[in-house]
């Protein structure tokens, strides 16, 4: 499976390997591969499993997003994209509220590890606002209580600081494709089929809906590998696409 996240008509899917365990996950990798374009590997996957699952990943021809949100002193965060690049992720993650000193450090360590190990660098992703938060979430750490105009104040920093994509919800996408350069790639998460039952993601769109807005990626977690046959549920995403 070759990923590059610069190409429009790849597979838009990029699944959640949001599992405990690096048997489940590789075990779910190798079901999923033929039907998704990526694999995220967040926090709980690698705090358990370490580095060497996303070199399994990779070593079995899997793309990897590498969602571990960045987010503290520039110097730490330069060091920590350059580890995750020399490990070969396609995308990786940093909390744009680190602010333009950090975000172009960032960047910096990319391109410089990349260059060194011979491969091409990540797509560094800037996380807006989570999908979990609302207007009181927002309120309650003081900030402006509207998701919206804070995706936005961030996506405009991120763009300033040569950010090249972006972490959004669906319902930011529309806003976002009006004000921001049309190369500018948005990765989409809170993606619901709308058969699973209500869980901590507030801020929702169906595959389709999301693509139709302007999203580049979708990540999809539970409607798939809580579905009981988690290739299909795959399969179906990717077909309502169509």
């Amino acid at each position: 499976m070759v990923f590059n996240p610069a190409v429009p008509d790849q597979n838009p899917i990029i699944v959640a390997l949001d599992l405990p365990s690096a048997p489940a996950a590789i075990a779910l990798a190798t079901e999923l591969a033929p039907a998704v374009g990526a694999f995220k590997i967040g926090s709980e996957l690698f705090t358990s499993a370490g580095p060497e699952i996303v070199r399994q990943i990779r070593k079995s021809g899997g793309s990897v997003f590498l969602d571990l949100k960045f987010h503290d002193i520039p110097n730490t965060v330069a060091k920590a994209v350059a580890a995750a690049t020399r490990l070969d992720v396609q995308m990786l993650t940093i909390h744009l509220s680190g602010g333009t000193e950090m975000i172009r450090a960032a960047l910096q360590a990319a391109e410089q590890a990349a260059s060194v190990a011979g491969h091409p660098a990540p797509l560094v992703l800037g996380v807006t606002v989570l999908t979990s938060m609302d207007a009181g979430t927002l309120e309650e750490i003081g900030c402006q209580p509207n998701p919206t105009r804070q995706v936005e104040r961030l996506a405009d920093l991120a763009v300033r600081a040569g950010l090249r994509g972006l972490v959004c919800s669906p319902l930011e996408i529309t806003a976002l494709r009006q004000r921001l350069p049309s190369d500018v790639q948005l990765v989409t998460p809170g993606i619901r089929t709308g058969s699973e039952k209500a869980d901590d993601q507030k801020r929702t769109l169906t595959p389709r809906e999301a693509i139709a807005a302007g999203a580049n990626w979708l990540v999809v977690g539970r409607p798939i590998y809580a579905a009981s046959s988690p290739r299909a549920a795959a399969e179906n995403i990717l077909n309502s696409l169509r």
